[in-house]
């Protein structure tokens, strides 16, 4: 009797520990049918990764894995989506919360500074790949991912293939942190308004050439001043020829080190950042991550004439051709703004 108990009591175990894994399949096969579509891989390739990480996670169900990150879109659809089928598929929850830039690169800095553990993991800027790479505090993916992490990092998985890689490599050559979304740095327009023949043929007989897209500053401008001077209405809605954001803000600081001093060319070249002179402006040591000046008279550039011509047209443009008001906006009130539709062109936007 007492074998036959013991018997029920396996087969019951098996059972217990062998249900999650079938619910664990049936969710993978949910997600990827209905979720992880449209998809390079086959469904069949899906499926046999989505049966490593069932295997994989096995040890940790129950897990709870606590992750900070900034409030945009794409970190959004991370907590309130992948969290979700992460859970169902694996078994481990993954508290994902969302605060300000400012205050994610606050609690990295504190945990930094106190040794304790505010969170698992963050996602936050590979600017932070000099911090990470000379303080040592964040785990060095390269040597886990061949070491202690080997048993749970995805076969499969091609560290090649993420765009970005350069930026979130140390001087020592390794992975600190993993690519998960990138902003393109672009120009966009209005192009049905570009295209009109009546504005057209206005902005040629000012300018003394086709309206289109700038290849200069100087071009720019001119396209700015049109649309917002010369223009001013169109289709009974007052309209303008520039848009930015100038409050003070974490965001405005890497609106001007990313995108109008680099744009400017205040950095030196060279990939995935100027040598010795980065796109902020400020000299590296050779050979590492650590600054040494940021200043002319240190070896910088942040105060030389490319910087101080970038900072000086940004805030001339913001005054004389955005909107009223987007000097009080930061990044994220200027988003719907725009969404009104009444700005001609955006310079350096991501």
């Amino acid at each position: 009797m007492s074998k036959m108990k013991s018997v029920l009591g396996g087969v019951l175990l098996l059972a217990l520990s062998s249900s999650p894994v079938f619910a664990g399949k049936a969710d993978a096969g949910k997600w990827i049918n209905n979720e992880f579509q449209p998809s390079t891989l086959t469904k069949s390739q899906q499926k046999a990764e989505m049966d490593w990480f069932i295997k994989a996670s096995a040890p940790f169900k129950g897990m709870e894995i606590n992750v900070l990150s900034e409030t945009i879109p794409t970190h959004e659809y991370e907590s309130k989506v992948l969290t979700k089928a992460f859970e169902e598929i694996t078994g481990i929850k993954v508290n994902h919360q969302l605060l300000g830039e400012g205050e994610v690169v606050q609690a990295v800095q504190t945990q930094m500074q106190t040794g304790r553990n505010l969170y698992d993991a963050y996602i936050n800027d590979s600017d932070l790949i000099g911090t990470h790479s000379r303080l040592q505090l964040a785990v060095n993916l390269t040597d886990w991912m061949n070491g202690d992490g080997k048993g749970v990092t995805l076969p499969t998985l091609d560290i090649d293939d993420f765009m970005g890689i350069s930026f979130t490599t140390g001087p020592d050559g390794k992975l600190y942190q993993l690519p998960d979304q990138q902003f393109a740095n672009l120009y966009w327009f209005r192009y049905d308004w570009f295209q009109r023949p009546e504005l057209k043929s206005k902005f040629k007989n000012i300018y003394g050439y086709e309206l289109g897209v700038p290849v200069n500053w100087s071009a720019y401008e001119d396209i700015a001043e049109f649309f917002s001077v010369h223009v001013k209405n169109i289709d009974g809605v007052r309209i303008y020829g520039h848009m930015d954001y100038g409050k003070r803000a974490p965001d405005l600081g890497w609106r001007m080190t990313d995108a109008w001093l680099s744009m400017a060319g205040a950095g030196s070249k060279g990939l995935p950042n100027g040598v010795p002179v980065d796109e902020w402006g400020i000299r590296m040591e050779a050979g590492s991550c650590n600054p040494v000046g940021a200043s002319v008279t240190r070896g910088g550039a942040a105060n030389a004439p490319a910087a101080v011509y970038a900072i000086r047209k940004w805030d001339e443009w913001l005054r004389k051709y955005a909107p009223p008001g987007a000097a009080s906006y930061d990044f994220y009130q200027s988003l719907p703004a725009l969404s009104q539709g009444n700005v001609a062109q955006q310079i350096f936007w991501y």
